[in-house]
Parts: structure tokens; C-alpha cells; sequence
């Protein structure tokens, strides 16, 4: 697995989980499928920014400083922004092109938008294919792709 990825599978892990050890982390990881050493866990959280705060129960937890976080976000949705060519509907799916070799960067950043009418998203090379949850429901999320990209 490649740097990035596996950054980005840290981010996403703190982010929706309450990890207070490395070793949980580690464990996380692993359940992911990625195997990660201890040094290799540890200069990931030094260069992600990564913190620990006291929660309210008076334990330790990590957290994604928000600027760091915001900095990867707002590459991301520049590269979204200047790589979309087209958002259309076809044969019930919404279909992405991308310049070449975007589509996947591109998907990374629809995910990590979170939007409720997405079933799944599957990342080409400059293309991306979005199912609905429902199908009524996909030229609304067309329109809020869309929206996205302007």
C-alpha cells in the first residue's frame, strides 16, 4: 500500500473512531487489511499532525488537527474542480469523466463528502460510475455533483 493511502486510511480511522494507542490503530490497520509497524505508525502521526486530547472522561484520544486535514480537503476538491469534464446520467448510474488519471482522487473526494444519495462509487482512470441509494433520487444527486464542481 502506498503512503497516501495509508494516510489517508489513518485520517479516516481517527476521524470515525475513538483511538487512544498506536497499538489500536496498528489492530485498525490490520483490519483493513494493512500491516504497519510501530515506526512506520508513529512517523505517520508526526506527519499527519496528529494529536492527542484529553476527552471528557479525562482519557487520551488521537485527533486530526483540523488544519492539516482542511489542507489535504482543499487540495483535493482543487484537483476535483480542475479535473471534471462532465457529470451525466446514463442507464441509471451517474457517470464522471475525468482528465486522465484523476478519477480516483476525484472519487476520494465525493467520498469524503459524505453524500446520503450515494449507494457506491466505483474509479477508473478518467472515469467514475456513481449508483444511487435510489433511483428516483439521481438527478438530484447529479445536480449536487454538480454543484460541487463549480
Amino acid at each position: 500500500m502506498k503512503k497516501y493511502t495509508r494516510q489517508r486510511l489513518i485520517l479516516d480511522i481517527i476521524q470515525n473512531n475513538e483511538v487512544k494507542t498506536q497499538s489500536q490503530l496498528s489492530q485498525m490497520l490490520r483490519d483493513h487489511g494493512v500491516d504497519a509497524t510501530q515506526a512506520t505508525i508513529s512517523r505517520d502521526i508526526k506527519e499527519l499532525r496528529i494529536s492527542k486530547v484529553q476527552t471528557d472522561d479525562y482519557e487520551y484520544k488521537y485527533t486530526v488537527v483540523d488544519t492539516v486535514y482542511d489542507t489535504l480537503n482543499e487540495r483535493m476538491e482543487k484537483i476535483f474542480k480542475e479535473s471534471v469534464l462532465s457529470v451525466e446520467k446514463a442507464s441509471g448510474l451517474c457517470v464522471i469523466k475525468t482528465i486522465s488519471y484523476c478519477a480516483t482522487v476525484c472519487g476520494q473526494y465525493i467520498t469524503n463528502a459524505k453524500l446520503e444519495k450515494i449507494a457506491g462509487i466505483v474509479t477508473g482512470i478518467d472515469t467514475i460510475f456513481i449508483t444511487p441509494k435510489q433511483d428516483e433520487s439521481l438527478d438530484e444527486l447529479i445536480e449536487e455533483l454538480r454543484d460541487m464542481v463549480r
